[in-house]
């Protein structure tokens, strides 16, 4: 039997610790959430998540500037952070993760083609963020994307974000 990621957060991350873990998420629509929920328990260390799938969302759940949506777009390292920063804010959480990215198959640019994916992590020791360019179809570069970011989390609590 193979242990998800999921079940990584809860047993050996997330309970033993204490911690909190909320979500904003963008482009996985809730998938990210909807793992960590799927493990019985969960409400012991994730207390919420937002789906801010537009940019008057992001600006008015989470706190991301409206100069950063207009300037980098909801793609980009900064509203990432800011994301996860609102997040944790918003849900008085430890940890905040965030995800934003173009699944496609239309949406991308050339310097921003589907696929393009970003992923903020907002801690009070500092904050982190990660890019990758998935090349799968969008339900695919869904799936890795709600992957990446649980592994995000995991490397947080691990120590291996410098």
């Amino acid at each position: 039997m193979t242990i998800n990621l999921e079940e990584i957060l809860r047993e050996h991350m997330l309970r033993t610790r204490g911690l909190k873990l909320a979500t904003a998420e963008s482009c996985t629509g809730g998938l990210v959430s909807d793992r960590i929920t799927n493990v019985s328990g969960s409400s012991e260390y994730f207390p919420g998540g937002i789906v801010a799938y537009s940019y008057e969302a992001k600006a008015s759940l989470l706190g991301v500037s409206w100069d950063t949506l207009n300037t980098l777009g909801a793609v980009s390292e900064e509203t990432v952070l800011e994301m996860a920063r609102g997040a944790r804010k918003l849900f008085n959480a430890d940890i905040g993760i965030s995800v934003s990215g173009i699944a496609g198959p239309t949406g991308g640019t050339p310097e921003k083609p589907v696929g393009t994916t970003w992923f903020g992590i907002s801690t009070d020791t500092g904050e982190w963020a990660r890019h990758f360019i998935w090349d799968g179809d969008r339900e695919h570069n869904k799936h890795l994307s709600s992957e990446a970011a649980l592994q995000f989390v995991i490397d947080y609590l691990e120590g291996k974000l410098k």
